[in-house]
């Protein structure tokens, strides 16, 4: 059977050029794009929220893979199923990339994910970059059949098999967790290779990361620390992909003041403070070689609306 190696780079898609380009840093927005106290979002206004993220120029819009409300985790992400959001969205825009942070492939049959993604991809005309993990949810595992401790090597053997159904045509697909397919064949095809990015480890050594995946999804962290972590990366890389761009990418809650000279007080996974702030981090994450901050305005205290016109207008234009 023919298989393309994994390392080969992705960049004709529309979605991973909007996101990616080496040297420099872009933003985008996880859904829910607001702020909201306890585990469930209103999703109100997204749309509009959506279209005026693409207008002012931020890369791309995620959404995350959150199967089962567990009230213990305190995030049900944007509520909806995250490919029939990603259908809904890709109609609702035009350019703007369309991101999964991420699809729990652990947890999921793979040819029902290579199906949904290759539909993604096709109905947006290449804006999917598709962001997989291993899952972290325990209450998940036993709702779904799957031992816990087998989820980092059913990532990789879904992940092998995706990637065979989008690349052949009328593969053998031969699996210990799926059985045996043959005479079938997968469709949509994608419209190209389909980004693949792991988030955080998955199970998996960073080597492997950097060997088999088109970019890197880590935490967020204080830029001295956040450093170390990107030069851990490009070592990854050039042991496993030399010469290759990969890109890396970190998430990082806001709660943006109104007043811009406030100094950045620590919250969840980020910081409350001004945007003179936000840009001096934003840049700092730049120079360590981050290409990408995915911004979660779930702890803001300031409408969603007029956070994201702030953003766009005084921020984005000076991330050069």
């Amino acid at each position: 059977m023919f298989h393309p190696p994994l390392s080969t780079q992705v960049t004709e898609g529309r979605g991973y050029r909007r996101m990616f380009t080496q040297g420099k840093l872009t933003l985008g927005l996880f859904f829910p794009i607001e702020a909201f106290v306890g585990d469930e979002p209103t999703m109100q206004h997204q749309e509009q929220l959506a279209r005026r993220a693409e207008e002012l120029g931020f890369a791309a819009l995620w959404v995350r893979d959150v199967p089962l409300r567990d009230p213990n985790f305190g995030d049900v992400g944007q509520v909806y199923d995250p490919w029939v959001y990603l259908g809904w969205m890709a109609a609702h825009t035009k350019e703007i990339a369309l991101a999964t942070g991420s699809i729990v492939l652990s947890l999921r049959h793979p040819l029902h994910t290579a199906k949904a993604a290759a539909s993604v991809d096709q109905l947006s005309g290449g804006r999917l970059v598709m962001g997989v993990g291993s899952g972290d949810r325990l209450v998940e595992f036993p709702a779904f059949g799957v031992p816990f401790d087998e989820r980092g090597d059913r990532f990789r053997e879904n992940l092998r098999l995706m990637r065979e159904a989008w690349s052949e045509q009328f593969p053998v697909l031969v699996s210990p967790y799926y059985g045996h397919m043959q005479g079938a064949d997968l469709v949509p095809k994608p419209s190209g290779r389909i980004p693949i990015l792991v988030t955080g480890h998955s199970q998996q050594s960073l080597d492997w990361i950097a060997r088999e995946a088109d970019g890197w999804i880590t935490y967020p962290r204080g830029l001295a620390v956040q450093a170390q972590i990107a030069r851990r990366w490009q070592d990854a890389l050039a042991n496993a992909a030399p010469g290759q761009f990969k890109p890396m990418v970190q998430s990082f809650y806001i709660d943006l003041t109104e007043d811009p000279d406030v100094p950045p007080e620590p919250i969840h996974l980020g910081f409350r403070g001004g945007r003179k702030a936000m840009l001096a981090y934003l840049e700092g994450l730049q120079q360590v070689g981050v290409n990408h901050v995915i911004l979660n305005f779930k702890y803001g205290r300031r409408p969603a609306d007029e956070v994201l016109e702030e953003v766009g207008e005084e921020i984005l234009p000076l991330l050069k």
